[in-house]
């Protein structure tokens, strides 16, 4: 249909040249236009999907924190109660873990509200409403002068699985119950644990 259009406006020959400058100025607006919109369109979509990401990971105020140290402590206590139970031994942990520790900061926040009635020459009125919002992290110092930011909140990391090797694990019965607390320490599902036989 455009295209019969566009053969329609291009092989008129009345010698009405004006009047195809002018179509063709209007189909070249139409263009631009259509494509101006399918680009907003698009941006629009995308900027969407990014929004669909978890909120904890979509915020400004989680900052990262280094979970070596939860992650070491964790694997140790796991470690510690496993070798307590019979026939298991010596005993190695190691978890895996979906993301890192984050932690939410606390704000202090100041708001500012104003309100302007505006009046016309005609007699209308209209209000406008004007927020300004600022944010700032709180922090409290040590007595190095360290500062640390105050915590709202912690996101622990996710921990995805676990390998575990003791020495009693070739024995049916320790390799279950060593599989039962992990299970239990840790909420994975029984084939994310695989527990083997430390080597000698």
């Amino acid at each position: 249909m455009l295209k019969d259009k566009l053969k329609k406006t291009f092989s008129n020959n009345d010698g009405n040249n004006k009047r195809k400058i002018e179509n063709t100025v209007v189909f070249v607006i139409i263009l631009i236009i259509t494509i101006v919109a399918i680009n907003y369109i698009m941006n629009g979509d995308t900027k969407k999907g990014s929004n669909e990401i978890p909120e904890a990971e979509n915020r400004n105020d989680v900052v990262q924190v280094d979970s070596k140290t939860t992650t070491d402590e964790n694997e140790e206590k796991l470690a510690n109660i496993l070798s307590n139970i019979e026939g298991v031994g010596k005993v190695k942990v190691l978890l895996t873990y979906s993301q890192t520790s984050t932690y939410v900061p606390i704000y202090n926040e100041n708001t500012k509200e104003s309100n302007t009635t505006e009046t016309d020459s005609t007699g209308g009125t209209r209000t406008i409403e004007e927020t300004d919002s600022q944010k700032e992290v709180v922090y409290e110092e040590d007595e190095s002068g360290k500062k640390e930011p105050v915590t709202q909140s912690i996101i622990s990391p996710k921990i995805e699985g676990a390998i575990i090797t003791a020495q009693g694990a070739n024995d049916a019965n320790v390799k279950t119950n060593i599989i039962q607390a992990v299970e239990a320490a840790t909420g994975l599902a029984t084939h994310k644990i695989q527990v083997f036989k430390m080597s000698e």
